[in-house]
């Protein structure tokens, strides 16, 4: 699974432009954000929460460029509610995006 941080790092930076600050402070949310709604997907059981679990965490990859984890978003929208597999796929894209931010 490969996830392309550079489209990442680009939305940060044209978002924070120079504020170092504001670009940890951009990158804590979004991490904070996406495990919020992955936990949410691997807990769901209905489609309406499934559903929308789904594309809060779209929107969100979207906003930051996140281009795999918003792929699979979009996939797991097409899916049954609690899907493992999917789930585990989002999980495992969100931990590379996460540990490359720790870098």
């Amino acid at each position: 699974m490969n996830v392309d941080y550079g489209a990442f790092d680009t939305a940060l930076k044209a978002a924070a432009g120079d504020d170092a600050l504001l670009a940890l402070e951009l990158r804590a949310s979004f991490i904070e954000s996406a495990k919020r709604q992955i936990s949410l997907l691997s807990r769901s059981r209905c489609d309406a929460n499934w559903l929308h679990s789904c594309w809060r965490l779209k929107g969100l990859a979207a906003s930051f460029g996140a281009i795999r984890l918003m792929e699979l978003a979009e996939e797991a929208a097409l899916g049954a509610p609690g899907d493992p597999v999917i789930v585990r796929h989002l999980a495992q894209a969100f931990g590379q995006i996460e540990k490359f931010s720790e870098d």
